[in-house]
């Protein structure tokens, strides 16, 4: 009787111990995230906005106590501000120019670039638009290259077909890194362009602008337009190989050319220095493929967020042992 009052005193006491430890382990990852505080900034592309938008709503439930601001000055105006030590995270429509990167460069700031998921680049019209169904890559350069300015303003000059009605353009400004993936997918060249269009860093604005205007053409990343697919008329891309229009499926397999594209986050050595910042990007890149379907992007194979997550963490342990 009385081994058995000793064996029931131990476990009791065992039990006890464990309860208490598992608690201490919650609690300790608990006190971890509530360690978590202060500002991270982001800033620049509109076509990657969404993304991170839902990537900073998620980690509330990681970090309460950290404010998150993301703006949306197009690409080369966050690269702008990300070279001048104004932001931790650059959202990147396309990769870091020369220039841009030798701006970081002077001001002492070393990056990695994470690409995030794949995007495609939808051409849109007006519900109302009977005729463009389809347009080859040569019709979309007809209208968009530098020659055109003042030049092709009708939507009969564009195709024998179509109206003679007036041609109403609207598409990303020149800080844009959507506007520089397609000037150089149709045009030839980065940057060049038509100069006489409806221009503007806010997607919002060109949805409104096209779905307000029967003769209205104009391109931006393809999540504003599953956004607004009620307001708006997909056109089809035919790059020689039949018309193919942008969709999850289209963009993923590469049959949507020339205007499918990877998109990306740029991170600062300085930033890194910071737990929240930290944080916040293995939380991005662990949570970002379930998350990009439901805005509107393909997410990358899991492999390859897996390696950046390898990548990302060399890069934090280089830049703390610099300190």
């Amino acid at each position: 009787m009385k081994r058995f009052t000793i064996f029931l005193c131990t476990l009791a006491i065992s039990v006890l111990l464990v309860s208490c430890g598992g608690e201490g382990a919650k609690d300790s990852k608990s006190a971890k995230s509530n360690e978590l505080a202060g500002t991270i900034k982001i800033d620049g592309s509109s076509t990657v906005y969404p993304i991170t938008e839902a990537i900073a709503e998620e980690f509330r439930t990681v970090g309460p106590k950290v404010k998150v601001t993301i703006g949306v000055s197009g690409t080369g105006g966050g690269f702008k501000k990300f070279a001048r030590g104004e932001t931790d995270i650059s959202d990147a429509s396309r990769p870091i120019k020369d220039k841009e990167a030798a701006a970081c460069k002077e001001n002492n700031i070393d990056y990695i670039q994470l690409s995030v998921a794949y995007d495609g680049l939808a051409v849109v019209v007006n519900p109302e638009n009977t005729w463009a169904e389809s347009m080859t890559v040569a019709e979309l350069k007809k209208i968009w290259e530098p020659e055109a300015q003042e030049k092709i303003i009708n939507w009969n000059q564009v195709n024998s077909g179509y109206p003679d009605a007036g041609l109403k353009l609207l598409g990303p400004g020149t800080a844009s890194g959507t506007f520089d993936y397609f000037t150089k997918a149709i045009n030839g060249t980065e940057g060049a362009s038509r100069g006489d269009y409806m221009p503007s860093e806010d997607d919002h604005v060109l949805v409104q602008g096209v779905a307000g205007d029967k003769h209205a053409l104009g391109f931006f990343g393809l999540a504003y337009y599953l956004e607004n697919a009620d307001k708006l008329k997909l056109v089809g891309v035919d790059a020689g190989n039949g018309s193919i229009k942008p969709s999850m499926e289209t963009v993923k397999n590469g049959t949507y050319a020339p205007l499918s594209r990877p998109i990306f986050i740029y991170v600062s050595s300085k930033a890194v220095q910071n737990p929240a910042v930290v944080e916040f990007v293995n939380f991005y890149l662990k949570t970002t493929a379930a998350v990009v379907g439901d805005v509107g992007y393909i997410p990358l194979p899991d492999e390859q967020y897996t390696s950046q997550l390898s990548d990302f963490a060399a890069f934090v342990a280089k830049h703390k042992s610099d300190m």
